[in-house]
Order: C-alpha cells, then sequence, then structure tokens
C-alpha cells in the first residue's frame, strides 16, 4: 500500500504540475471529486481495516505485558517496569500513507461539499465586467440559488429560481466548456434582444438608461462613457467606447444563429428555450453571446454576489448587486 499510494500522489502532482504550466486542460471539479473520492476510500479502509488492526495489535502488546508481569509476580520478581504506553502510541499512529489520505478526507469533503453545493471564489481576470467588477476582484458564486447541479456532469437536481435579467452570472464558456465566464443576464428564454447603436432593447422596450460622468480606466489610461442602466429591478453602471464600431465583428458559427440578425447598427436576437443572452458591463470590450451565442441552462454554473477580496484595492470588499 505505501507504493500504491506513493504513486497515487504523484499522479495528483503530476497532473497539478502540467496544469500550472499549460501542458494540460486543467478541470478543478473534476481533480477536487477525484481525490474526494480516493481519500474517502482510504478512509473507510481505515475505519473498518487498518486502525481495528493496530488496536488488536496494541492491546495484545499491552495484555502480553500484563501476562508476563503476573508471572513475575508469582516467581517473587518485581514487574519490570518498560515503557509500554509509549509502544502503544507508535503502533496506533497512522502510516504516512495514511496520514497523507483517510486523514486529509474530512477536510477535502467539506471543501468539495463547499464548492460544489453551496459557494465557490473566482477571480476576475479581465476587464469585460468594467465598470462591476474589476480585474483582480476575487468574487463569490452562489451555486444553489439557480438549483443543485452534480459536480463535474453538472446535471441538475433542484429546480432553483431561474436567472432574471440583470443577474451577474458564471457559466462554463459554450465553445470551450472547461473555460468559466462571467457575464450579465440581459436576455432569458423568448426575449427578443436587440443592441443597435449601442442602445439596449428587449421586447420592443428600451431599457431605461441614465448618463453618469465618465469613468476614468487606470489600466487604459482613458475615460469612457458611462450610463446606469435598469434591468429588471436592478441598475448597474455600463461603459461604452465611442471610438468601437456598433457593428459586431468575428461573429463565430454558434448553434441557434439563424435566431439573430446582424447588420451595421449591431444584432438583434431571438432567445431560444433553455438558453439566455449575455452581454458585459463594459459594452465595447467584451466578448459575449454578441459573438458566441446563445448559454444554454445546463452550462450555468452560479449567480456572482459579492466581492470577498480585492488585494490591490480593499475597498472593493462587499455585495455588488
Amino acid at each position: 500500500m505505501p507504493f500504491l499510494t506513493a504513486a497515487i500522489l504523484a499522479a495528483f502532482v503530476g497532473y497539478a504540475g502540467a496544469w500550472y504550466f499549460e501542458m494540460v486542460e486543467g478541470n478543478f471539479a473534476l481533480l477536487l471529486f477525484l481525490a474526494t473520492v480516493v481519500t474517502g476510500i482510504y478512509w473507510v479502509a481505515e475505519r473498518l481495516w487498518y486502525l481495528p488492526r493496530r488496536r488488536r495489535a496494541a492491546a495484545e502488546l499491552e495484555s502480553h505485558a500484563d501476562e508476563r508481569n503476573a508471572r513475575l509476580a508469582t516467581q517473587g520478581v518485581a514487574p519490570v517496569q518498560d515503557d509500554v504506553s509509549e509502544a502503544k502510541h507508535r503502533i496506533l499512529a497512522q502510516p504516512w500513507w495514511l496520514d497523507w489520505t483517510a486523514g486529509l478526507f474530512p477536510v477535502i469533503l467539506a471543501v468539495f461539499v463547499l464548492r460544489s453545493f453551496l459557494f465557490e471564489p473566482f477571480k476576475i481576470p479581465s476587464g469585460s465586467m468594467i465598470p462591476t467588477l474589476l480585474v483582480g476582484d476575487l468574487i463569490l458564486v452562489n451555486k444553489f440559488t439557480y438549483g443543485l447541479r452534480l459536480p463535474v456532469v453538472n446535471t441538475k437536481l433542484t429546480a432553483g429560481t431561474p436567472p432574471k435579467r440583470g443577474d451577474v452570472m458564471v457559466f462554463r464558456y459554450p465553445p470551450k466548456p472547461t473555460l468559466d465566464y462571467i457575464k450579465r443576464v440581459v436576455g432569458v428564454p423568448g426575449d427578443e434582444v436587440a443592441y443597435l447603436n449601442k442602445r439596449l432593447t428587449i421586447n420592443g422596450r428600451p431599457v431605461e438608461t441614465n448618463k453618469l460622468p465618465d469613468f476614468f480606466d487606470p489600466d487604459a489610461m482613458r475615460y469612457f462613457k458611462q450610463f446606469e442602466e435598469r434591468l429588471g429591478d436592478k441598475k448597474h453602471r455600463l461603459l461604452n467606447d465611442d471610438e468601437r464600431p456598433a457593428f459586431v465583428a468575428g461573429v463565430d458559427d454558434f448553434q441557434y444563429k439563424e435566431n439573430c440578425r446582424y447588420s451595421v447598427e449591431g444584432v438583434v436576437c431571438k432567445v431560444p428555450e433553455g438558453h439566455y443572452f449575455m452581454m458585459g458591463d463594459n459594452r465595447d470590450n467584451s466578448l459575449d453571446s454578441r459573438y458566441w451565442g446563445f448559454v444554454p441552462d445546463k452550462n450555468i454554473v452560479g449567480k456572482a454576489f459579492l466581492i470577498w477580496m480585492n488585494f490591490a484595492n480593499l475597498s472593493r470588499v462587499g455585495s455588488f448587486e
């Protein structure tokens, strides 16, 4: 077992290293699931087999010591004062290969349950959600609001509450589901979403928009036009870049593309059942549904709701809803 355990641990370390150096495309959910299963098997084996064997061996050691001292006493010889307790401690102690597997199982299980069914942390890698979310924001995503899902396979277990217009949602990027994206829900199933000349219209009604003072982006060293937009009962800020045209260039070939009409003014799309139309708040600097299509319900990860840390700007911590 020590050799087998060493091989298993080496495989985990090798996979993590290859992922870190971008030699393979990592899947943390799968890695955590496998770690939970493997350490769980060792934990069960420890409770049902290895620990009872060590306890029996310790009990036999103590019994033999008592018997020896009893025999010596009948012969008028003083009992031998050897340190049985230290020997028992060594026998009962977990070997390294159980300490690194069964010993870690409770912690790994807690992380697995927390991350899979309650909350999952993410780091904002790009500026597509500026000014709502900045690069470097560490956010928490609610995994149960839209329904509980099995990890890895993402099969839905409970119905939950369907995503609403204005929600900030994390989802699996449809062209490459191993990647997680974050955007705002703009269109729900059945909606006709029009983004023409940089103005959003849903089902023929222009979305309420108010002008705000220009936003300064310290990374780009530029000012951008800033607006407040209301989607449903939620208000949020968005940016427009006057230097970028309304025309959507470089559109992918995606499922239900026939539901969309592209022109020099922008795009109009009819959202199919079971799908959502997503857009970034940094409207002219966001790779979103305008380019790669609709997000199916099966790709939903959860609802973003909290910035729990930004090491460069602690004032960012808090809810952004």
